[in-house]
């Protein structure tokens, strides 16, 4: 069971969920928690509150788009969805990922330097 719930999805969608969103979301919740957890060492440490956002974020932007459509247009009329707010695909941004505390990891490696 994911740390968020549809119902902190429908918070961030703005609207309620249809019976259908809510099995779609309460899917997603449980996939995009996997993701994180791939990625962190120690998942019980992080703080909730961060975990509830970036999952329910996540899982709006694809019931924002659920198509993956990026762009529309009929006669004179056109629509371009901005990807990082509906991307159509259940994935975390990179800032989302630095929120977790989840990112990139730097190495040093020793070096010995010869003195003249």
């Amino acid at each position: 069971m994911a740390t968020a719930t549809s119902q902190d999805v429908e918070s961030r969608l703005g609207r309620p969920l249809d019976e259908s969103e809510v099995a779609l979301a309460e899917t997603l919740l449980g996939d995009v928690e996997l993701l994180i957890k791939s990625k962190a060492r120690n998942f019980d440490a992080l703080d909730p509150d961060v975990v509830v956002m970036v999952e329910a974020t996540a899982v709006a932007r694809v019931l924002r788009n659920p198509d993956g459509i990026r762009s529309q247009s009929a006669d004179e009329f056109s629509y371009t969805v901005d990807s990082r707010v509906a991307s159509g695909y259940l994935n975390l941004l990179p800032d989302e990922w630095a929120l977790l505390g989840i990112g990139r990891g730097y190495a040093s490696i020793p070096m010995k330097f010869r003195r003249r």
